[in-house]
């Protein structure tokens, strides 16, 4: 992570595979000033990422990532990208690669992901339909920092649904998707305003 003084805003960077309709999110709470950031980098490994649009449409930069086949050497070229635009913090929204440990261990405590489950409950692809074929009753979407597992690293908020008898995959996904609009920019409000303190795997939120 590059430091940054007090009063500056924090400079994030989104990394997205797909539609980026979190990355929306976001940048809608930018706009209408609830989440202090700048958003100044959307980086996809897709070139055809609706995701580059959207922040085309936003006017933020964007760059098509190159993946290597050498993990390591993804880390190192993906860092050397957010060094360039002296980034200070990550959203991953729909990003479909494992961050190496190398990437994660320069920005430790500043990447975040979104996972349409309640972690530790349905890690991994296809949530929604894990979670129908185990016959929930309640699911859900949590934010949490990333580390070097799949959904594995410590949780900072969690927001729940119900689940209907006659839910299918994408009606409880349609669900799930209008909490992770509110509940991404919520976690990185928190995270703008100085409020998470990590004590090993809890995450406190302060009050002060």
């Amino acid at each position: 992570m590059i430091t940054v003084g007090d009063a500056d805003r924090f400079r994030l960077a989104v990394l997205a595979s797909g539609r980026g309709s979190n990355l929306g999110a976001i940048l809608d709470a930018v706009s209408s000033g609830d989440l202090d950031m700048e958003v100044a980098l959307v980086a996809s490994d897709q070139g055809d990422a609706p995701a580059l649009e959207r922040a085309r449409g936003a006017g933020v930069a964007v760059q098509v990532l190159e993946v290597p086949s050498d993990r390591h050497a993804f880390g190192e070229s993906l860092l050397r990208l957010l060094e360039a635009y002296r980034i200070d913090v990550v959203a991953l929204a729909g990003f479909m690669r494992i961050l190496p440990a190398s990437f994660l261990a320069a920005f430790p405590g500043d990447v975040f992901n979104i996972h349409p489950s309640l972690l530790p409950a349905f890690p991994g692809l296809d949530a929604q339909a894990q979670a129908l074929e185990y016959g929930v009753k309640v699911s859900g979407c949590t934010v949490h920092f990333v580390d070097e597992g799949v959904d594995t690293g410590p949780i900072i908020l969690q927001a729940v649904v119900p689940v209907d008898p006659e839910d299918d995959v994408d009606c409880l996904s349609r669900r799930i998707l209008r909490l992770e609009h509110r509940l991404y920019p919520q976690a990185l409000g928190l995270y703008a305003e100085r409020r998470l303190q990590r004590q090993g795997r809890r995450v406190r939120i302060r009050n002060d």
